[in-house]
């Protein structure tokens, strides 16, 4: 329940249709009780033979004795309008039967049509925010989760929750307001007998505690394990190609039949589990009919305690009881699995993000002087991938990193775009350290091109206006001239309303890379980052889109990450890293005339 504490804060804001579910639940208990007592005339009519009746108007004597007084008041009331005619009576009594049953349909109706509103709109909050929590949190999270488990907390989590926060308020409101509104009638009619109900209750409650303990426990294991099957299938996927290029399709296949072997075993264990409930609360409420005959009967045969009619609507009202109580053990299940399903999302909702804005943090619209990265040491697990770094980039300048993999080159990009923090050391923008700055005003500085060219399954008109929002249609054309990227674009069945497929698949690496400079192009920031942007182009896209980089640098600052040492030929520094440190620095002339670690890596490329 303290998961739902929790979870019950989404429900604020339709506390409105909670209020009217909780209304019409409890006119349909009112009701639900009602259309049993109303059987009690149609028996007396349908029993009683005496033609000659006097008609005497009845008086109330006692709470216990109300069910007698309702009986003779309806009874007293349907003869004075049927004039003493059976038929006639029936007829009335059939007809307050009827709309004692529409009432209680009708407001069972509102109750789950106000509480659709409620389940739905809770989701999609829900919902929301998890994704809203899950693209703010920092990249070094994901780096430990498996994207098929994140998938399964916003989609099979969420609806477990949806479900179980339904069937807690049917535990809270709809079922014990039938059973107390059914009890109510029941007393009116025996004490005695209702107590035999009393200890039903308890009993039964014991009895199915007892068998759903296990199942918060049996409920985390299926969805974890949902949640492993669904990240297998997402990396089978996207590494489609390597699976079948190194023929591992049998031991990808036996990753997923045995996640899928052990899915089935939880699963099974849980819905035995589950479908425990109904029969064990079946049987009780039978063995509890059992006795209530033995004993009901007895009063009615023997002692003559209890009229007939009164006993059967009493039998009626007993069993009244079982649906609820049955409802209650099963929503007292579902609360149990959902409690587990609540404890995966809250984890995730209850992260503080180490990234998050600070509150007096401010918003920075413009590049002035200077980016200063000073002394800074920085590590993504236990061993420092940069140890005292230092330098500085002067508005207008270029500066290119090089060296060999895991030196900590993509680490620079990564830090001042601050999609990392640093442990030691500060990073400032025209001297505003950037902790200090909000994420959204220090990348809207900023244009980045990766690595990996990231495109989205969208027209590629869409995944150019990530850059800028609300450029025209000209300005996008303009952006692909400058990219290098119109000359494919244009020839595009669709132009630049073409769908480039998902992840941009149905283009290839030079092309997807120049979209994704084309984006940064239209961007238009003060401050360029390329990280190894050119690594994925071919020969030839690389000289068009070499001179299109240059192009966009001019009287742009550009931290450059560099795999091809041909490419930052021209950029007024060139800092070389070994093992996260600076190696040496200076001008391509300058580093050649060293005849040191650069000089070393140049040689080992080739020119063309």
């Amino acid at each position: 329940m303290n998961y739902f504490k929790q979870i019950l804060r989404f429900a604020k804001p339709y506390k409105s249709y909670a209020i009217l579910n909780i209304i019409s639940n409890i006119f349909y208990a009112l009701f639900s009780g009602l259309s049993f007592m109303v059987l009690m005339p149609l028996l007396k009519v349908l029993f009683d033979k005496d033609t000659e009746k006097v008609l005497i108007e009845p008086t109330f004597k006692s709470f216990t004795k109300a069910a007698t007084y309702f009986n003779d008041y309806l009874n007293y009331h349907i003869s004075l309008l049927a004039d003493n005619d059976a038929a006639k009576a029936l007829t009335f009594v059939i007809i307050l039967i009827l709309t004692v049953f529409f009432l209680k349909n009708i407001f069972n109706y509102l109750a789950m049509y106000f509480i659709t509103f409620l389940r739905n709109g809770t989701l999609k909050d829900i919902r929301n925010e998890l994704y809203d929590k899950t693209i703010e949190l920092p990249l070094s999270y994901f780096s430990e989760k498996r994207k098929g488990d994140i998938m399964a907390r916003l989609g099979t989590d969420v609806l477990e929750i949806q479900h179980s926060f339904l069937s807690i308020l049917e535990l809270l409101f709809r079922e014990p307001l039938t059973i107390i509104f059914t009890i109510l009638f029941m007393l009116t009619i025996s004490v005695k007998l209702t107590i035999f109900v009393f200890i039903f209750i308890p009993i039964s409650g014991i009895i199915i505690s007892l068998i759903g303990k296990s199942l918060k426990r049996k409920s985390d294991k299926v969805q974890k394990e949902q949640g492993y099957f669904l990240s297998l299938l997402e990396e089978s996927l996207g590494g489609l190609k390597v699976i079948k290029g190194f023929n591992m399709e049998g031991i990808f296949n036996k990753k997923f039949q045995d996640s899928t072997k052990r899915f089935f075993h939880y699963s099974n264990s849980l819905l035995n589990r589950t479908n425990l409930a109904k029969p064990t609360s079946e049987f009780l409420g039978i063995g509890v009919i059992g006795v209530l005959l033995w004993f009901g009967g007895r009063m009615v045969l023997v002692v003559g305690s209890l009229e007939s009619e009164q006993f059967l609507t009493f039998m009626g009202l007993a069993y009244n009881i079982l649906t609820p109580a049955k409802a209650i053990s099963k929503a007292s299940y579902s609360v149990k699995k959902g409690n587990a399903a609540a404890e995966r999302v809250l984890e995730i909702l209850n992260i503080e993000s180490p990234l998050k804005d600070k509150p007096d943090a401010k918003d920075k619209s413009d590049f002035t002087s200077e980016i200063a990265i000073d002394n800074i040491s920085f590590k993504y697990e236990d061993d420092l991938v940069l140890k005292n770094f230092s330098v500085k980039v002067s508005k207008g300048k270029s500066v290119a990193l090089v060296g060999q993999s895991g030196s900590g080159k993509s680490t620079i990009a990564n830090l001042v775009t601050r999609f990392y923090d640093v442990n030691e050391g500060n990073i400032t923008i025209d001297g505003d350290n950037i902790k200090e700055l909000t994420k959204s005003s220090l990348r809207n500085l900023m244009g980045l091109v990766t690595q990996d060219s990231i495109l989205f399954n969208d027209t590629v008109k869409n995944n150019i206006l990530l850059g800028k929002e609300s450029a025209t249609e000209e300005d996008v054309i303009k952006a692909l001239k400058i990219a290098n990227a119109w000359e494919f674009v244009k020839d595009l069945p669709e132009g630049i309303n073409t769908n480039v497929g998902d992840s941009g698949g149905k283009l290839s690496g030079g092309q997807k890379q120049r979209l994704s400079i084309a984006r940064a192009v239209l961007k238009n920031p003060p401050i360029m980052i390329l990280d190894e942007a050119t690594s994925a182009l071919d020969t030839e896209s690389e000289r068009l889109v070499q001179v299109a980089l240059e192009n966009m640098m001019k009287n742009r600052t550009s931290i450059v990450i560099a795999h091809r040492l041909s490419t930052i030929q021209n950029v007024d520094e060139i800092i070389v890293m070994q093992k996260g440190e600076i190696a040496e620095q200076g001008t391509h002339i300058e580093l050649i005339n060293k005849n040191g670690v650069y000089k070393k890596l140049v040689d080992m490329q080739s020119f063309e």
